[in-house]
């Protein structure tokens, strides 16, 4: 008699009765790579048909999942419409029109190819990585799940998603939205949301893994899959930095860093952590900030940990001799937002990732002086510059380190759905967004088709025909790649003159 089968619903409550066993979760590999076989099979117009219809769900369900997200996290109502929800429609929307271009196979021009190749052709095809491990955040539940989910599907992978243990209830909607929109069961399997199964999937015998966290699990993690040489992407913090020139609209520029400090309470990885502004402008802009933090209001943060951060961030500023403004994150149930002035660059709130409301304010006098300054930090996430010289502001983003470098405005540009989004040095590595992001959940494969019989390179065992084979490749050297007209011209008659006589000469 056949075995009774088991359900993926059953399977996945093994696996939240047990976590740490890699048997169970073995299982559940297994029946994704089994769907991702049959998914990669597909055209990329069949895949992107659920893509198309989860859109469509999110635009008729978009009020609904905005309340979720606000009771679950405390996010204000309309805020993660505005963040979220038209956000991962627009990125959709961009793989239905993107997609089939970029994933279709590339033929490598006849002009491209060396003379020694003649006869061959090349097709670069980019190829699913297979079964790709996504252990997802809960700051943006939706826009930083469900685009780091879509991008892997549509590139033909199957998917293990791992939602944070914060937010299950809008993971268990996102799910049902997926699969409701038609993406197979097997081919987008969500995990449960527990601290033991980031390192269990880590474990697994997967392809590749997304995450987004916090630097010190990103290095870990990173260090585990290292040693199993498994690929990754890598979405960790930052302590982004706003460079204010002294030509800047002053109120814009102080308004710009009160808004990315105070964002999502400062729970964002590209938040504005270190304003630097020129020494002529940085009375007025502090007395901006000054007349904005004392209409702030108070507001819970999602973890204690990130309040009792703030609060050692604040103490060791202000033992430093910063000046605090604000700030209040004795309960993590009503946090203040902290502004401190006069911070240094060596400062630990200016060299660490945080996750609350804390702005530090410098000031510099030359730009050189900035940039200098800016290296202390191990993080290079996102970076904005303010100013009135745009041809200035594109010379100086040359010069930062940061994945993402806005133009007089912060963290709202860095989610146009067609450009990348990552990190550099301890903010990570690898993209998740964008076209980039699309051919990150692929491999390129390279397929050359070779005509006719001739194969000089088989001979190299026979004396004469070892000994022709170099003299031609010394010709066709010199024909190449030689400095001067003449010495390129007499090398194509050494190698006409040698391949008529051939190797029997």
């Amino acid at each position: 008699m056949s075995p009774t089968p088991v359900s993926l619903s059953d399977r996945v409550s093994e696996i939240d009765r047990n976590p740490s066993s890699a048997d169970r979760l073995g299982s559940v590999v297994a029946t994704a790579r089994e769907a991702q076989s049959k998914w990669a099979g597909r055209s990329v117009a069949e895949r992107l048909r659920p893509v198309r219809a989860f859109r469509h769900l999110l635009a008729a369900c978009g009020e609904r999942l905005d309340a979720i997200v606000a009771r679950e996290v405390g996010k204000k109502p309309g805020e993660a419409l505005a963040s979220e929800v038209l956000p991962t429609a627009d990125a959709c929307r961009f793989l239905e029109r993107e997609a089939a271009a970029l994933l279709r196979p590339r033929k490598v021009s006849g002009w491209q190819r060396p003379i020694w190749l003649m006869g061959q052709s090349d097709t670069v095809y980019r190829r699913p990585r297979g079964v790709v491990g996504i252990l997802g955040t809960w700051n943006y539940p939706l826009y930083l799940n469900a685009v780091q989910i879509i991008q892997a599907v549509t590139a033909g992978n199957a998917v293990l998603w791992k939602p944070s243990e914060v937010t299950p209830a809008f993971a268990e909607q996102l799910h049902e939205l997926l699969l409701q929109a038609g993406f197979p069961a097997d081919l987008i399997q969500r995990l449960p949301a527990t601290r033991e199964m980031g390192p269990a999937l880590a474990e697994a015998d997967i392809d590749h893994v997304v995450f987004t966290g916090s630097v010190s699990v990103g290095r870990t993690l990173a260090t585990r899959l290292g040693q199993r040489l498994i690929s990754s992407t890598l979405e960790l913090s930052g302590c982004d930095l706003q460079l204010v020139l002294e030509d800047a609209p002053v109120e814009m520029a102080a308004h710009a860093a009160w808004f990315g400090a105070t964002v999502n309470r400062g729970q964002t990885c590209i938040a504005v952590r270190r304003a630097f502004v020129q020494r002529s402008i940085y009375p007025a802009f502090c007395e901006a900030l000054r007349q904005r933090v004392a209409a702030g209001v108070s507001a819970p943060l999602t973890l204690d940990s990130q309040a009792q951060q703030a609060q050692r961030l604040i103490r060791d500023a202000v033992e430093q001799g910063a000046r605090l403004l604000g700030g209040d994150f004795s309960s993590p149930e009503q946090c203040r937002p902290a502004v401190l002035l006069d911070a240094s660059p060596h400062m630990a709130v200016c060299r660490e990732a945080s996750f609350a409301p804390v702005l530090a304010v410098l000031p510099f006098d030359t730009v050189q002086e900035a940039l200098t300054a800016d290296q202390l930090c191990p993080l290079a996430l996102g970076a904005s510059i303010f100013t009135r010289n745009l041809t200035l502001a594109r010379q100086l983003s040359g010069q930062l380190r940061a994945g993402s470098v806005t133009i007089n405005d912060v963290i709202v540009p860095t989610a146009h759905p067609a450009t990348p989004f990552g990190g550099r040095h301890d903010s990570g590595w690898g993209t998740t967004q964008g076209a980039e992001g699309l051919l990150e959940m692929t491999v390129p494969q390279t397929v050359s088709v070779r005509s006719g019989t001739f194969r000089p390179h088989y001979d190299q065992d026979d004396p004469k025909k070892a000994e022709w084979s170099r003299r031609l490749l010394i010709a066709l050297l010199q024909a190449s790649h030689a400095p001067q007209l003449s010495k390129r011209l007499a090398g194509w008659w050494q190698v006409v003159r040698i391949a008529m006589k051939g190797p029997s000469q």
